[in-house]
């Protein structure tokens, strides 16, 4: 017996350390954390539909513990306490009360739904054809031409999501640029995703902005999220998304980052993506490894951010100003190094692992040209 109870003294450092490791990790990671009106009307609805759980517990709890104290048995007493069933007065409460408590919840529940699934700004529209009698020439092109194609929303932000075995793909159609693993957006504006996946099913989740969607391989799940200016600076401009659908042995390790930019800032990157040139490498190392690439990498991975590339690797365009490697890892020389020389120790599954095997001197070679492809300062 008393060994037992020994046992049992590890309970509290069991709870406290798991206190403690539960304040860790980056800012902004959690949906407790809103940081976006769409993050915020979830949040909402689970303070909502906890206040509601709680007040049923507490009232049981009460109804419970007067029932026990105030009809137990006592000695010498045999009686029964009066029974009530039929009495219509209180099936009337305990039936009218749960159904009051639902439209509580679900009222808010389905409008918001509704609200968080209209994506039907971000739908195209063809411009107005200008009637009999107009001119025929078409505002931005000659006449002839095809009608160009506007949002509904104008200025909306559309983002083609792709999932892949472990990495994400980001195209903005309507600017004609692709990133990979590294999301941008605008703040305080919403931004419309089309959600799909090129492998198997996953799941686009940035957890302070908003719950999770899957992408399938077979259809496209549309959705959009707002970024809240001030959360975001509060954030240091970066949040976190992963990957919220077993996929496989790296799913915990598929990431990737959002920078949220105030609308000027996000324009200036647009363009710079835009107007992107090949850069001007300055070591004749650097130099080797743009050769190296072009002979080896480039079948999988693009590096110009105005090019989709192929579905095997991200888009590389702007590699040099990620924050992260592989999703992951810290972004500098050493570790890019290692991930190039052994991609499997770091993603189990990859679809880089055994595609080329490149000698050290070569990887040195192609760190410092992926290092030298920027399009800002």
């Amino acid at each position: 017996m008393r060994k037992k109870l020994r046992q049992w003294r590890y309970l509290p450092m069991l709870v406290l350390t798991t206190l403690v490791l539960a304040g860790c990790g980056e800012p902004f990671v959690s949906t407790l954390q809103p940081a976006g009106e769409v993050a915020q009307t979830q949040y909402d609805l689970m303070i909502l539909s906890t206040i509601i759980m709680v007040l049923v517990i507490i009232v049981v709890m009460i109804i419970f513990f007067v029932v026990i104290f105030r009809f137990r048995r006592k000695k010498g007493d045999d009686s029964i306490p009066k029974q009530v069933e039929g009495n219509h007065k209180l099936e009337i409460i305990w039936t009218v009360i749960p159904i009051l408590l639902l439209l509580v919840l679900a009222v808010p529940t389905v409008t918001s739904t509704f609200y968080l699934a209209d994506v039907e700004g971000s739908e195209e529209v063809e411009a107005v054809e200008p009637e009999e009698g107009e001119e025929t020439a078409v505002a931005g092109g000659e006449e002839g031409e095809e009608a160009p194609v506007v949002r509904k929303d104008e200025g909306a932000i559309v983002v083609n999501v792709t999932a892949n075995l472990y990495w994400w793909e980001f195209e903005y159609p309507d600017q004609g640029i692709v990133t990979g693993q590294e999301l941008v957006v605008p703040t305080d504006e919403k931004v419309y995703f089309n959600l799909t996946s090129a492998d198997v099913k996953h799941a686009f989740w940035i957890p302070a902005v908003g719950g999770k969607l899957d992408t399938n391989p077979d259809n496209i799940n549309k959705f959009w999220l707002e970024f809240d200016s001030a959360k975001s600076e509060e954030a240091g401009g970066l949040f976190y998304g992963k990957c919220a659908e077993l996929c496989g042995p790296s799913h915990a390790l598929m990431d990737f980052k959002v920078k949220a930019l105030d609308r000027a800032e996000f324009d200036t990157w647009v363009t710079d993506m835009q107007n992107a040139q090949a850069p001007d490498l300055q070591t004749e190392l650097a130099q080797q490894g743009e050769q190296i690439f072009t002979q080896s990498c480039i079948s999988c991975h693009s590096n110009s951010p105005t090019e989709k590339g192929s579905a095997q690797g991200p888009n590389l365009g702007n590699f040099g100003e990620r924050s992260r490697i592989a999703g992951i890892l810290e972004h500098n020389e050493e570790n890019l190094k290692a991930w190039i020389s052994d991609p499997e120790q770091f993603k189990p599954g990859n679809k880089m692992t055994g595609v080329y095997q490149l000698e050290e001197d070569e990887i040195d070679a192609v760190a410092a040209y992926l290092l030298e492809l920027k399009v800002q300062d």
